[in-house]
């Protein structure tokens, strides 16, 4: 892990952005000290998505974590890949036909990301965990829910995560659901435009943990309400603090 900047944010967290080989991350830690990990999932973009993850990168130090994220697969200004362009203009021609999205467009686009991504997210987490100032547990919050159900399945270090009902989900990642059995937090907007409600339902159903919780509200895809985010905040402090 090669640190490339650092800048001290006014609330005294500390942003260090990062790359591990070829792929670019961030690092935020709060004023206060040593603290548990959360890392940051998002839909790729770390330029556009700044912004959002920012914002809960100093939730999360406010609430005593550390927090980082890497840029995906084919976002940024990582390589793209031939096959999941094309897939992603199959996807787009059929939601603005206003067509069923075929489970054959759903796999091409999420599954090989998700196998990319996932190691990558462990190698930042054996670079991160190695720092001063970062300890265990470690929780997953927010990304593409495939991405995260494959960590939650095959990373130990994860103790919980919240998940994001928001992106498509291939149907071989339903049994990937019942294999995870670490605390849940699934957050669902309601009115989201871009997700399949009943799929996401069912994907909640699917999950194995004993302790998982869906927060519903009403509202398209960027309107999380305020308190969803302190139900979010209450959880992590369960089962990292």
């Amino acid at each position: 892990m090669q640190f490339t900047s650092e800048q001290r944010l006014d609330d005294g967290v500390l942003e260090r952005e990062f790359t591990l080989g070829e792929v670019p991350g961030i690092l935020w830690t709060p004023a206060s000290g040593p603290a548990p990990l959360i890392l940051i999932g998002h839909p790729g973009g770390l330029r556009t998505m700044y912004p959002r993850l920012v914002a809960r990168a100093r939730q999360c130090a406010a609430d005593g974590f550390a927090a980082a994220t890497i840029e995906l697969p084919g976002s940024g200004d990582r390589p793209r890949s031939a096959a999941a362009e094309q897939a992603r203009a199959d996807l787009r021609r059929a939601l603005e036909a206003g067509e069923p999205v075929r489970d054959d467009i759903v796999d091409r686009l999420v599954l090989p990301l998700v196998d990319k991504a996932v190691p990558e997210w462990q190698a930042a987490l054996d670079a991160l965990l190695a720092l001063p100032g970062i300890t265990g547990p470690v929780g997953y919050s927010g990304g593409v829910i495939s991405i995260g159900i494959r960590l939650a399945v095959v990373e130990p270090r994860i103790r919980a995560a919240l998940l994001f009902a928001g992106s498509f989900v291939p149907r071989a990642m339903f049994e990937e659901a019942r294999r995870v059995t670490i605390p849940l937090h699934v957050l669902l907007q309601w009115d989201d435009e871009g997700n399949d409600r009943q799929a996401a339902l069912d994907l909640f159903d699917a999950f194995g943990s004993r302790e998982k919780t869906l927060n519903a509200n009403m509202g398209g895809h960027t309107g999380v309400p305020a308190a969803a985010g302190d139900a979010a905040a209450r959880f992590f402090n369960r089962h990292l603090s």
